[in-house]
């Protein structure tokens, strides 16, 4: 019967590709960086969450500006035809 060997938990100083217990000595490692150690940390669904509020406010601002656009515009051609008319 194989017995599942426990690795040390190193996820606050160094960072792997893979999930430690798939991982093995000759893995090369890294120092973790600002960034990485927030989105190794346990509360990822934060960052999810910050990154999903950033792109729909992106989008939110995005369709906004447009619309104003777009009204300036009509206002614009409205203008030109009420000219042209008289």
């Amino acid at each position: 019967m194989k017995t599942l060997q426990v690795v040390p938990d190193t996820s606050q100083t160094t960072a792997t590709p893979y999930d430690s217990i798939w991982g093995n000595p000759d893995v090369p490692v890294q120092a973790v960086s600002g960034l990485d150690q927030v989105m190794l940390s346990n509360d990822k669904l934060f960052v999810v969450m910050a990154v999903a509020l950033i792109i729909w406010f992106g989008l939110v601002f995005f369709v906004f500006r447009t619309d104003r656009k777009l009204d300036r515009l009509e206002r614009t051609l409205n203008e030109r035809i009420a000219q042209n008319e008289e």
